[in-house]
């Protein structure tokens, strides 16, 4: 089966400049009305609450929607597997509440919007499926796979059009396509019926699209640990949708607020400490207290970053500090971690971020890119003073393929909260690693403690001539 000769498929227009007038309604009614839809649900709440608390409870209430994924639009519109989803919404602003309502008024006010929102989504869906059923706002969707589930998945939707597909077959040798179609064609829904790990990159890069995605569980048969409303169904046959905020607009502006309150705080809480260690890095040795090294922050981009000097003026370069090479002070200010200080300065400019991915010198992401699979996917986040690799033991000359995979694992599944936990792990260990370097107090020691990346303000002109880091060129040593 392919996009353009499957028998099974449902035909829609070819030409890429055409628009689908059908399509873009779908999108504007369904997908855009269904928080619009909560919101005039809410407004009987509202109402016995009074204008103030109502109104704090309908934000609330959306906003918990949004959090739990429930402003998606699925394609089995069945209110009945959004109830539990539903309840917590509308109960759980009322205990945010509480000070400035009865317990009878609180009980009244979440049975209110809880009875509310299942009555207005129940009628909405209703008129949905019944819009499909007449052949309008039908949705343009690929499904991507071969074989006995995709067919059974394209005929599923054309005999049941209540569920508002319009589908086409792309055959997982014609991926490379993914995205040209998915953008030329105005495609709302993509459907994964394959484990090919080739498709991996396809669909990070479709991601920006407007297509919800969504993917069939190598095993169907199986029942997941997933609550039914974080799932999709078609006619029996479950379906995963992919997460989208984390790579939406949505989500990049919630990371970059964290990012701006907190580096704030802590550069206005940690200043004096910075400036102690600078001018701790001046006494300690010849040379400025600070060094800049150009390093890969984010998507096609570079940024000097910021450090305290931890090795001697002119030391050798290479990818673990020589022997001998740290100062005194240096060598304690990378057992603490303390020298990453100052790229509290590169987070408030944008540069970085608080959480993510750590940035690394040019020539070096640019080999690892080319012979670590996956390594070249974590940079489709910004940069990050500390990340979920380094919180569990991935820094210094640890598996470069491991780090990739846990950072790979963080863009994916990337949340605020999620930002938050890695940076109060990040506190504990340099907290715990900063009493343990003053209890030793082991200045001048045989060779630097381990860390990230050497310090040099200069990039080596080259990969030849510096030693190669931990699980390249040696598979046996990258499980280490």
């Amino acid at each position: 089966m392919s996009l353009t000769d499957s028998a099974v498929a449902q035909p829609w227009p070819l030409a890429a400049n055409t628009p689908d007038a059908r399509s873009l309604l779908h999108r504007r009614v369904g997908g855009r009305l269904l928080p619009v839809v909560d919101l005039v649900a809410l407004v009987p709440a509202v109402l016995l609450a009074g204008w103030q608390l109502g109104a704090a409870f309908a934000v609330a209430v959306l906003l918990v929607l949004a959090v739990q994924g429930q402003h998606r639009l699925r394609i089995c519109l069945r209110v009945s597997d959004q109830v539990p989803q539903l309840a917590v919404a509308s109960g759980l602003p009322v205990v945010v509440l509480s000070p400035w309502l009865t317990g009878g008024g609180l009980l009244g006010l979440a049975a209110a919007g809880f009875g509310a929102l299942v009555l207005a989504r129940g009628g909405f869906y209703a008129a949905l499926r019944s819009g499909y059923r007449h052949g309008v706002l039908n949705e343009p969707t690929l499904v991507v796979g071969a074989g006995e589930l995709a067919g059974r998945i394209v005929d599923s939707a054309h005999e049941h059009p209540e569920f508002g597909l319009r589908t086409r077959v792309i055959h997982p040798s014609e991926v490379d396509r993914l995205v040209e179609v998915i953008a030329a064609h105005r495609i709302s829904r993509v459907l994964i019926c394959t484990g090919d790990v080739a498709l991996v990159p396809v669909i990070r890069a479709s991601r920006p699209l407007p297509a919800d995605v969504c993917v069939v569980p190598g095993l169907p048969e199986i029942g997941t640990a997933l609550p039914r409303a974080a799932l999709d169904e078609i006619w029996g046959v479950p379906l995963v949708p992919l997460r989208r905020f984390s790579h939406g607009r949505a989500g990049a502006l919630a990371k970059r607020a964290f990012d701006v309150v907190l580096s704030a705080v802590l550069l206005a809480l940690l200043a004096p400490l910075l400036l102690a260690l600078a001018v701790a890095v001046r006494l300690d040795s010849r040379g400025p207290a600070f060094f800049r090294q150009l390093r890969v922050t984010g998507p096609g981009r570079t940024s000097e970053v910021l450090k305290l000097r931890t090795v001697r003026t002119g030391a050798a370069q290479g990818w673990a500090v020589p022997a001998g090479e740290c100062t005194a002070f240096g060598s304690w200010l990378r057992r603490t971690h303390l020298d990453e200080l100052p790229q509290l300065v590169n987070v408030l400019r944008g540069e970085m971020s608080l959480v993510g991915p750590r940035p690394e010198r040019p020539h070096y992401a640019l080999r690892f890119g080319q012979e670590i699979p996956g390594y070249a996917g974590r940079h489709r986040m910004p940069g990050g003073m500390t990340g979920w690799a380094q919180v569990q033991g991935l820094h210094g000359d640890t598996s470069i393929p491991d780090r990739a995979r846990f950072d790979n694992q963080y863009v994916e599944h990337w949340s605020p909260w999620w930002d938050a936990v890695i940076v109060l792990r990040t506190a504990v260990v340099v907290g715990r690693a900063s009493v343990a370097a003053c209890l030793r107090w082991e200045l001048g020691g045989k060779r630097c403690a381990p860390h990230a990346h050497h310090d040099h303000a200069t990039i080596p002109p080259g990969d030849d001539d510096v030693p190669v880091p931990r699980g390249i060129d040696a598979p046996d040593r990258g499980a280490r």
